[in-house]
């Protein structure tokens, strides 16, 4: 779709545009997929550039089809622009042809609503959900003729803020990001603006912009911390240099969860994921240790069934999608799932509308909760994640399941009337030994053979590989990564091993988690890496076909730096963590008790069932105690 076929459509655009990017509309037909650039989708918001006081840009560091279904940055275009005083709009990374364009024209990157560049607003914010984003965020920064070093940018530049998954150890990235939100961003971004807001019109330096926004809860200047070494290259101690700054940082919570958004943009083109997604609840109890989303956004809150009826409702209308996603880490633990599922077949199932309910834990219960929904739910498959094939590795990871109860679940789901299942399965966890690499291939002929035996050979079977990777914030975050040449060996086998099957196997690449585990556990000191990567051409690094390791290789001998002491080597327990002035509300004695427990192949059940003290009550009963009447997973 090009530019004059958005206009076709008769949505309304900016009546001015920036005469770079007049010059750029001519020349979008030598670009793949010219779509990706040129806004004007159905739900788009535009404003009056000159009558908004505040313009803020939301930025997703990858490619239209994967940032533009972002929810979180969906959520906070939509609250932004809600506020009549401040405008967002958005922008995603070009792809390489793009850039090449960009560049030749001398164009800086632009946002989708104004054409206008990215260096004329006033607060830009990136969304770093992963961390192989990194590099593209920087050259984003350079594509807009920004200065990618926090400390080289004046009052004349756009206050730059991220948030996101990733930014639960914002180190690495320290040296590029103004401040960081840690946490969930409704309440604080408007918090953000009003500091902005408040600093602009007393024309102060930018250094008192940071200070005051260091005393918003939930957000951290890296700036004003100092970071010590010890001689082993272990960190010493992170010490505030400024009475503003916090310590611990905590992040930000909503007590109650505000009702979903309803008026979701709809892309230009396929995105990946195509339809309206709804968050019925946030946050999981189950403990998997290896779980980074659910270790960080403890407590669970649940929206109520009404409430998400409603907003499956009002997205039909707003959006014309017939395909629905209801999200969450762990969808059948809505402690209203039943009643949820049984109302939305009672109201929808006449509107030819496709329900997915993903992120179903392994147990016939999720099976029969599908089977509800079996006419909302038109082609596909069922997907599980046992995460591993054996149960001592499955109690080692506290997702305790027995083989029987997992066939069971098998049976169940070809009972059923489905044809297809895809299995998700780990290497490299730790304690794992070649016999539970081994029994990935053991259990899924198991099941294979399960399957057919009651549809037959239209049985699919698809296992997928993901390469444990140890995050901050887990029980596993002292545990070093697998090691590549390693990791080769064991994807070599199970590839060697299931192609004498018809099953069907997918899998990382060993640089893709190397690269992941250099920068999840990384220390600010990674900032030079990033950099010199980026500099050797490393960009959409997060794509396996244009990941390219050796710039990274490069880059950590260019800077001088051991990528080992990152990825493979054991942490001691009392050793300072690059984020331990980060509070995700979880008390390190809690994660290193976890550890421990994972070694002795002990288990947590669910939370719910009893209290281990974590420590995301205490830190956050006053906000509870605020929000009477509100339901949080915690007793």
């Amino acid at each position: 779709m090009i530019f004059t076929d958005i206009l076709e459509k008769n949505v309304t655009m900016p009546q001015k545009q920036d005469p770079p990017f007049s010059r750029l509309e001519k020349e979008l037909l030598r670009v793949e997929k010219p779509g990706r650039y040129v806004g004007g989708e159905l739900n788009q918001i535009v404003k009056d550039w000159d009558a908004i006081q505040t313009h803020v840009a939301l930025v997703f560091p990858d490619l239209y089809e994967i940032g533009q279904p972002n929810l979180g940055l969906a959520i906070l275009y939509d609250i932004l622009n809600k506020r009549e005083d401040v405008l967002a709009e958005r922008a995603y990374a070009p792809w390489f042809d793009m850039e090449a364009l960009l560049r030749e024209k001398n164009i800086s990157l632009y946002t989708l609503e104004s054409k206008r560049s990215l260096n004329q607003f006033d607060i830009i914010g990136f969304t770093l959900p992963y961390e192989t984003v990194y590099t593209n965020t920087l050259n984003i920064l350079d594509l807009a003729g920004l200065p990618l070093f926090s400390k080289d940018r004046t009052e004349e530049h756009p206050l730059i803020i991220a948030g996101g998954q990733a930014v639960y150890n914002p180190e690495p990235m320290a040296d590029f990001i103004d401040a960081f939100v840690l946490g969930e961003g409704e309440e604080v971004i408007l918090e953000i603006v009003d500091v902005y807001q408040g600093w602009k019109q007393k024309h102060e330096s930018r250094f008192e912009l940071l200070k005051a926004l260091a005393k918003v809860s939930g957000v951290y200047i890296p700036s004003l911390y100092n970071v010590s070494y010890n001689d082993d290259d272990t960190i010493a101690s992170i010490t505030p240099t400024a009475a503003e700054a916090q310590y611990p940082v905590v992040k930000r919570i909503l007590a109650k969860l505000p009702p979903p958004l309803t008026n979701s943009l709809v892309p230009n083109i396929g995105v990946v994921h195509d339809r309206v997604s709804i968050e019925i609840m946030r946050g999981c109890t189950r403990g998997c240790r290896f779980c980074h989303a659910g270790m960080v956004n403890r407590p669970i809150r649940e929206r109520p069934v009404e409430e998400i009826l409603t907003a499956i409702k009002e997205s039909l209308i707003t959006t014309g999608y017939k395909q629905i996603s209801l999200l969450s880490l762990s969808s059948s633990d809505h402690s209203k799932i039943l009643e949820l599922v049984t109302a939305v077949y009672d109201r929808f199932n006449k509107e030819h509308m496709n329900i997915s309910l993903p992120s179903l834990r392994v147990a016939s219960f999720s099976v029969e909760l599908m089977d509800q929904l079996k006419e909302l739910r038109r082609g596909g498959g069922f997907t599980i994640a046992p995460e591993a094939a054996t149960e001592r590795m499955r109690a080692i990871i506290n997702k305790p399941l027995s083989d029987e109860i997992l066939l069971d679940t098998v049976r169940a789901i070809f009972r059923h009337g489905w044809k297809s299942l895809k299995l998700y399965f780990m290497i490299g966890l730790p304690e794992e030994t070649i016999e539970d690499v081994q029994a990935i291939v053991t259990t899924s002929r198991r099941i294979q053979a399960e399957a057919r035996s009651i549809v037959g050979g239209r049985a699919r079977i698809h296992v997928s590989i993901g390469t444990f990777i140890p995050k901050p914030h887990t029980p596993f975050q002292w545990v070093p990564g697998g090691k590549p040449e390693i990791i080769e060996q064991k994807i070599d086998y199970l590839r060697n091993e299931l192609k004498k099957t018809r099953i069907k196997m997918s899998y990382n690449h060993p640089e893709e988690t190397m690269l992941e585990s250099w920068l999840a556990r990384g220390d600010r000191r990674l900032g030079s890496v990033i950099h010199q990567a980026w500099l050797n051409g490393a960009k959409f690094d997060a794509w396996s076909e244009k990941l390219q390791i050796t710039k990274w290789i490069d880059a950590f001998n260019e800077v001088g730096l051991d990528s080992n002491f990152y990825s493979h080597r054991l942490r001691k327990l009392d050793e300072v963590m690059p984020w331990e002035h980060i509070s995700v509300g979880l008390r390190k004695k809690f994660l290193i008790q976890d550890y421990q427990w994972s070694l002795e192949g002990k288990t947590r059940p669910d939370c719910r069932e009893h209290c281990y003290r974590c420590g995301i009550l205490a830190q956050f009963e006053d906000l509870r105690l605020q929000n009477p009447g509100t339901r949080w997973s915690c007793p």
